[in-house]
């Protein structure tokens, strides 16, 4: 969870005591650099300013309520084009030089007032868009998790909630005599938010709820990436990633889009040895906490999103390849997520799938019942080549790989066997003995040709 770096841990009244005295403090010069605390503030907030705008959701003509507003420097911008913004902050000194600087826009009003008080005068589903920018890490963990769910009531079904935070150390060079910042882990506040839309109740999250709580939890996912390499999650790691890439022949400044990205290791390797940029998407919250957390200060091309792919849309011919390694298997209606592709992509462009697969015909009792639990739709590998070719897509390559398949899980099953030791104490015997099993019966369906695994490209002309 969140740490703490004063001397002694502090909770409840006291901690906003000494929250409110380290920013009355640094509130005695109402300046951008004071509000940053960085000497260089001017130069940043010109370069950041717009950066943070341009991901925001559209708000044009809609209610805005903006949570630690400080002296202002996002206040103007958002009432620019919004219906309504409420700035809010809880040193008095600052909301008035805000109102000072931006009273001025008739669409803006301001409120001297602490977000932990559970008394605001905000209604419920009132709001079309919650903005903070560098204010929860001023919060304990409790706090924030209090205010999350006031902020998901005031917000309006269809409505957002968007935050940015500095996460692992401190951010600018101002000297502080103490620094009661809770510097958090990125994964603390995916639990939480990052930019939410709130959705009606009766969506079904319940794959993703399995996902997160069943097949990949972030000791699964971590013992998973023991096995396949660091940032991988998909058979043959790095190995395979190289020389599936190979075969897109990416040039400087593609996009591409990787559904189920998983930790990242893929969308890092693209983004630093071939300069495209990469937009990553996965259903499993815990994948995207990590990958964002792998992301930390890598100078390269990548964005990261927990989404559903056959829910989400992007414009037409967007993307100049769409990769998806070992995730397809989860999804029901490939057909549709196939022409969707079709359309995502630019002409020209390619998608490359890796997947597991099943032979031709009726399978085994045994094969179905794990095909049933794990809630897998597999195709053979034909019929899967066929249904990229009725979505539009031509010059369709449809190999089966299953021999390259066996041989990456009895080295990677070896490895593990060999270095048992150093994986039980990094993880437990339970979780050695699961993976242990359960690379044996993989190799035990694929070696009598139950289990497939296919290699699919494709063109759109």
């Amino acid at each position: 969870m969140g740490s703490i770096t004063t001397a002694v841990a502090v909770g409840g009244e006291m901690e906003r005591e000494v929250q409110k005295s380290y920013w009355t403090e640094h509130s005695k010069d109402l300046t951008v650099e004071a509000m940053m605390l960085d000497s260089h503030a001017s130069a940043l907030d010109k370069e950041e300013r717009p950066e943070v705008l341009s991901l925001l959701p559209p708000y044009e003509g809609k209610s805005v309520l903006e949570l630690g507003a400080g002296i202002g420097r996002f206040t103007g911008e958002l009432a620019k084009n919004a219906g309504h913004v409420l700035a809010l902050d809880f040193i008095e000194s600052v909301i008035k030089k805000n109102e000072s600087l931006n009273g001025h826009y008739k669409n803006a009003s301001f409120l001297c007032a602490d977000v932990t008080s559970p008394n605001l005068p905000i209604k419920a589903d009132s709001i079309d868009l919650i903005f903070s920018n560098w204010l929860l890490m001023y919060l304990s963990d409790k706090e924030v998790e209090e205010l999350v769910a006031r902020m998901v009531k005031w917000v309006k079904v269809g409505g957002y909630i968007f935050f940015r935070e500095s996460c692992f150390h401190q951010s600018g060079d101002s000297r502080r005599k103490v620094n009661p910042t809770h510097y958090r882990e990125p994964r603390f506040y995916t639990k939480v938010c990052w930019v939410w839309q709130k959705v009606k109740s009766d969506d079904d999250r319940g794959f993703q709820r399995f996902l997160d709580n069943v097949q990949y939890k972030n000791s699964g996912i971590l013992r998973y990436e023991h096995v396949f390499g660091a940032g991988f999650v998909s058979t043959g790691g790095i190995e395979t990633t190289k020389e599936f890439v190979a075969k897109l022949e990416l040039k400087p400044g593609q996009k591409v889009l990787d559904v189920g990205c998983g930790i990242g290791g893929g969308d890092f390797y693209m983004a630093e040895n071939f300069k495209v940029d990469v937009v990553g998407i996965d259903l499993s919250i815990n994948m995207i906490s990590l990958a964002l957390e792998r992301a930390i200060g890598l100078k390269c091309s990548v964005e990261f999103e927990v989404a559903d792919c056959t829910k989400k849309t992007y414009p037409d011919n967007t993307f100049d390849v769409i990769y998806s390694r070992d995730t397809i298997l989860h999804i029901q209606d490939k057909p549709s997520l196939f022409k969707s592709f079709f359309k995502w992509l630019k002409p020209g462009g390619k998608v490359l799938i890796s997947d597991y697969c099943k032979k031709s015909g009726t399978p085994s009792e045994d094969f179905a019942k794990y095909i049933k639990q794990r809630g897998y739709d597999l195709h053979d590998v034909e019929a899967y080549g066929k249904m990229l070719e009725d979505a539009g897509f031509d010059e369709v390559i449809a190999e089966d790989r299953t021999n390259q398949f066996l041989e990456v899980l009895q080295r990677e099953l070896g490895a593990v066997e060999q270095g048992k030791e150093a994986f039980i104490q990094d993880f437990s015997q339970e979780d050695y003995d699961d993976i242990v099993n359960g690379w044996k019966a993989k190799l035990k369906r694929s070696s009598v040709g139950e289990q497939r695994w296919g290699l699919f490209i494709a063109k759109k002309k």
